[in-house]
């Protein structure tokens, strides 16, 4: 199966209406049977660098500062360093994991190709959902599974301001797909939920499942994890890309899950390939500067290359390779938060989380 396209991505974006192109080094990955041109998952290491020493206990003092922050959960080498809850928050409550969804997609995706239910990423939308590309404008027919995963259709996005005008539509793949382009396929980053939920009808459709019961027997239910009922559209679709509940427990077995490459307790639940595919850098974010491969995003925090899913409020997971770690964060969405509630947690992983996890890895 073919998991990464066999062209070289164009990384971009559009900021007022021009199109800047980001220049990536290209390195040759193998995935499946082929050699093939990608850009690199993140931009070539810099220099060793020491981290200052920090304790975990300065970790969760700094982590209870940042309210509406209500859990810190941090595991490495498979040992559970920290699982702490803040302003009432409990092990087991469900979160709405907002945009984690779609990293929680992601996977069912790489499955559905293992099993040969869909060709691979270079498969064009018209074949997956034919009928609504039958009177769609030529530019259409260009777009394949792979920039819907990777956030590059071009098609005018269907988040941020114009949210609430895609679900009050009365189809929203429709509407998704019917939105004008901002720039050609491929060229530039146009963030969407209505790719991710796109991506959720196609799973539904080449397996004849709900998304529910699909992900819930390929990977929930696996891991232990018990996924419950959330939005769905005017057709019955379940919400692709928002909207999943799960607690702070049950995102650290995602992210374990990932961190061991798809492995869990002896069963490979997601191909490794899958895996290596979702975390290149397909695009770079016009808002962040984040890498984005498959509904996973990708940047260095204190020199360490981090793969985290994340979702609207201050909700992440973040996986670590090189440290052989994971961490899980939410934040309580029904309280309010400062404007810089995201910035203060990537500041929280530069300057404690990171540093506390690498002393660790370098302590004799």
């Amino acid at each position: 199966m073919d998991f990464v396209r066999t062209k070289r991505p164009i990384g971009g974006y559009v900021a007022g209406g021009v199109i800047v192109a980001i220049v990536a080094f290209g390195v040759l990955s193998l995935v499946g049977r082929r050699q093939v041109d990608v850009a690199p998952v993140l931009s070539p290491p810099p220099p060793p660098r020491a981290h200052r020493l920090v304790s975990m206990d300065e970790v969760v003092s700094r982590a209870s500062e940042l309210r509406p922050l209500n859990s810190l959960l941090i595991l490495q080498s498979d040992s559970l360093l920290v699982e702490e809850y803040f302003w009432g928050m409990e092990p087991n409550r469900g979160v709405n994991v907002k945009s984690i969804s779609k990293s929680l997609l992601s996977p069912l995706v790489g499955i559905a190709i293992h099993d040969g239910l869909i060709e691979g990423v270079d498969q064009p939308l018209s074949q997956l959902l034919p009928e609504y590309f039958q009177d769609a404008p030529p530019a259409t027919d260009s777009i394949k599974l792979h920039h819907l995963l990777s956030m590059t259709t071009g098609l005018e996005g269907t988040s941020f301001g114009n949210y609430g005008e895609w679900i009050g539509s009365r189809d929203w793949v429709r509407n998704a797909l019917d939105r004008p382009f901002v720039c050609e396929t491929g060229t530039c980053m146009t963030y969407s939920t209505g790719n991710a939920h796109i991506a959720g009808v196609i799973l539904s459709r080449v397996t004849g499942k709900s998304l529910l019961q699909y992900a819930s027997e390929k990977l929930f239910e696996p891991l232990g994890v018990t996924l419950r009922p959330w939005d769905r559209d005017p057709q019955g679709y379940y919400l692709g890309g928002n909207n999943m509940r799960l607690s702070p427990r049950d995102l650290l077995l995602f992210g374990q899950l990932y961190l061991k490459r798809g492995v869990h307790e002896g069963e490979q639940l997601v191909p490794s390939d899958w895996i290596d595919a979702s975390w290149q850098t397909y695009t770079i974010s016009p808002w962040n500067g984040h890498g984005h491969g498959y509904f996973w995003w990708s940047r260095r925090f204190a020199g360490e290359p981090i793969h985290f899913a994340w979702g609207y409020g201050g909700q992440f997971v973040l996986v670590m390779p090189t440290l052989d770690a994971v961490a899980v964060i939410t934040s309580d969405l029904n309280q309010r938060r400062p404007r810089n509630h995201t910035r203060r947690i990537y500041g929280l992983l530069r300057s404690y989380l990171v540093p506390a996890l690498a002393s660790r890895t370098s302590a004799p």
